[in-house]
């Protein structure tokens, strides 16, 4: 009864808006079909070798790098409401182009521009999220979008091995309908919400005099911190990259066998991400949080270089799961409480940069390492570099929210 009282009680106090953005998110990432089968689909649709296949997802990241930046920094400039819906909607066709083109570069190019439009959405979302959340509710509100994400992925994933058993196309045109409809339902629910905000935003900026704040990109103790977000990445999002590719090759799955376990990990982070979110925030702090949650990612991934039974498979999924219920929610947490009022903008953006640089990183040297030395040294190292990246996080945010966390626990209790 006591955990059934956790779960409930995780999404109490959360506004409308934010059970919106969820919704939006759900919609938006039902569709998110094409990134983990995008590696499958080059090496078994389009015949490209696994290390061209590699530098051709490197350009998801290249774009995924240039769109935090600029989402970043035009959401100060011109807001977070009309960053989002441009993303949802400029996405729709781009998403329908992408089967035109059967070459690398063309592929790559296509991947490019479709990843700067879609990932301009990332801090503007963001930003939302702490804009209709209360103080004490951020990191909540950040996994309550984070389910919905995962939920989408859970949903996307298992019938995207399913419809690519049929046609890849398939997975391309249900993205680009999906997103149609996030940007549908996003533009009714906020457009006249974000009119009054705008008044109210006037009005306040011609009571007081707003003082510049700092840019992030000066902000010394963040960048160090965003570095070792970007090696953190690096590791985990191989779950997009080379570990389907581990799948199909050495495990030998089926595609609808990939499907159903990447389906697992997100019906698993609903199912527990809430409870397990505040569970943290009741017994830990930032530090030791973000500290258990990498050590978890660490080993899952390090388990997969000593055996690859579906047993082991599932196992290893859930701990990697656990770790990132315990890690990604809060990076947004610590990114929200090192920011100011007026750059939150910027601050989600270079944040996000330090994710997406891994994009360009990872599925090049990971499918590198995997076709030059196996995938057992890449699994082990990975197991290696999460702990040492484990460590330094907790040094690295106990130094950098040494007052500022202790204003979010006051609110939290």
């Amino acid at each position: 009864m006591k955990l059934i009282g956790i779960y409930t009680s995780s999404f109490k106090g959360l506004s409308k808006e934010s059970w919106m953005l969820a919704l939006v998110m759900l919609i938006n990432r039902s569709g998110s079909m094409v990134l983990p089968f995008l590696g499958v689909y080059m090496t078994d649709h389009l015949h490209f070798s696994i290390e061209n296949s590699g530098i051709v997802l490197s350009f998801f990241g290249i774009g995924s790098v240039i769109g935090s930046w600029l989402g970043g920094m035009i959401t100060d400039r011109i807001g977070e409401y009309k960053v989002q819906y441009i993303s949802l909607l400029s996405s729709v066709p781009l998403f329908c182009m992408i089967p035109l083109f059967s070459t690398e570069v063309g592929l790559a190019g296509i991947i490019l521009v479709q990843s700067i439009v879609s990932e301009t959405f990332r801090p503007a979302n963001s930003v939302a999220i702490t804009k209709y959340a209360k103080p004490e509710n951020i990191t909540r509100a950040f996994s309550l979008n984070r389910m919905a994400v995962n939920l989408g992925f859970s949903i996307g994933p298992a019938l995207g091995g399913i419809l690519s058993a049929i046609s890849y196309e398939f997975l391309f045109f249900s993205n680009a309908l999906t997103a149609l409809l996030a940007g549908i339902l996003y533009i009714r629910f906020f457009g006249s919400r974000n009119k009054l905000a705008a008044l109210k935003d006037t009005k306040t900026k011609e009571e007081i005099h707003i003082k510049k704040e700092r840019s992030p990109y000066k902000d010394h103790q963040f960048l160090i911190y965003c570095f070792f977000c970007m090696l953190f990445s690096i590791c985990f999002f191989q779950l997009f990259s080379t570990l389907t590719i581990f799948y199909k090759d050495t495990a030998h799955l089926s595609q609808q066998n990939i499907g159903f376990i990447l389906g697992y990990s997100g019906f698993l982070i609903v199912l527990l991400e809430m409870a397990f979110v505040q569970i943290a925030e009741k017994y830990f702090n930032l530090a030791s949080t973000m500290l258990i949650g990498t050590l978890i990612c660490g080993i899952s991934y390090a388990m997969l270089a000593f055996d690859y039974t579906m047993i082991t498979l599932i196992i290893s999924m859930t701990l990697l799961c656990i770790g990132e219920i315990w890690t990604l929610p809060f990076v947004a947490t610590i990114t929200a409480l090192r920011s100011g009022e007026k750059n939150k903008g910027a601050y989600m953006g270079l944040n996000g940069i330090s994710f997406s640089i891994s994009f360009i990183i990872t599925p090049y040297i990971g499918t590198l390492v995997a076709e030059k030395f196996g995938f057992n040294l890449l699994w082990i190292a990975t197991g290696v570099l999460a702990t040492l990246i484990a460590v330094s996080f907790y040094f690295i945010i106990t130094w950098m929210l040494k007052n500022k966390e202790g204003v979010q626990k006051e609110g939290l209790h």
